[in-house]
């Protein structure tokens, strides 16, 4: 029996675990019983979450460049203005949400960036979009991807485009599922632990992360918890006065997890998780992350 630690990098650009497992990850190292893995969230810290089934969305991010015809803003109809062309196109956007997908399949579609031009007077020749979609279903994300194609090309016709638009994948992110019997073995592992208290079921996390593929490619069970990084007395008074909104999260510039009991509170669940396989009744390997 034997515990193998995976350090993984560039989670934050959907590339670490794929160069891993690209790189012979799977020849290096025995074929797990289990891979585990854990990450900080902007809740109560000395807390861990997790959930059988679904854990982190599918995140899949895009580049649209939509072409036009440059032109002087005094003689607009010489030209085919892609920033009229890019404006519809945002709002058309959002009704793949609100209007092609049930209200019970959660999704969202973020357009993050809208680039175009440079002075006042000149209508651009291009206009660029950079979008994000999350979703917890395959054939929901299908479904969106179809959508957002389909809207972009017909608006680009619509405007009369010199040039069909270029859509570019700029990342994705897989589904994280949790493996019901591992969770559950793990939250119990926890739940002796730590006790009742400070172990939660939490819903499907809006975000993405890469590790689930060691676990779909490897073909074995993965389990992802969540534990807390925000000064549990700080979280207590911004609930109590309903401004949790207003705590920083991951990704913030202010999201400054504190040091104590975080890091105790990881290492101790770590530890814990491991434990749960490495008895004489549990399997051999297990994988960690």
């Amino acid at each position: 029996m034997a515990v193998v630690a995976l350090f993984q990098p560039a989670e934050e650009t959907a590339e670490g675990a794929r160069a891993m497992i690209d790189d012979g990850q799977f020849e290096r190292i025995p074929r797990p019983d289990v891979i585990l893995g854990q990450h900080v969230m902007p809740t109560p810290a000395g807390m861990l979450g997790a959930r059988p089934g679904v854990m982190t969305s599918a995140g899949d991010s895009l580049e649209v460049r939509l072409r036009g015809r440059g032109g002087h803003g005094s003689m607009p109809q010489a030209s085919v203005d892609p920033v009229v062309m890019a404006a519809a196109t945002v709002m058309r956007l959002q009704g793949i949400v609100a209007r092609e997908v049930a209200p019970n399949e959660p999704a969202v579609v973020t357009v993050g960036a809208l680039q175009a031009g440079s002075k006042a007077n000149v209508i651009p020749d291009e206009a660029v979009l950079k979008l994000n979609v999350r979703t917890y279903d395959e054939d929901v994300r299908r479904r969106v991807l179809d959508a957002i194609r389909r809207i972009v090309e017909a608006e680009a016709e619509a405007s009369g485009a010199p040039s069909p638009p270029e859509i570019t994948p700029l990342d994705r992110y897989d589904l994280v599922t949790n493996d019901p019997e591992a969770t559950m073995r793990v939250r119990a592992a926890f739940v002796d632990r730590f006790g009742t208290d400070r172990v939660v079921d939490i819903p499907p996390l809006s975000a993405s992360e890469d590790f689930g593929s060691f676990g779909s490619e490897w073909g074995v069970p993965s389990v992802f918890w969540t534990i807390g990084g925000t000064d549990p007395e700080t979280h207590r008074r911004l609930a109590a006065a309903d401004r949790l909104a207003e705590l920083p999260t991951n990704h913030n510039p202010r999201f400054a997890p504190v040091l104590h009991p975080t890091l105790a509170t990881g290492v101790e669940a770590f530890v814990t998780a491991t434990h749960a396989w490495l008895s004489t009744s549990a399997p051999s390997p297990a994988g960690a992350r």
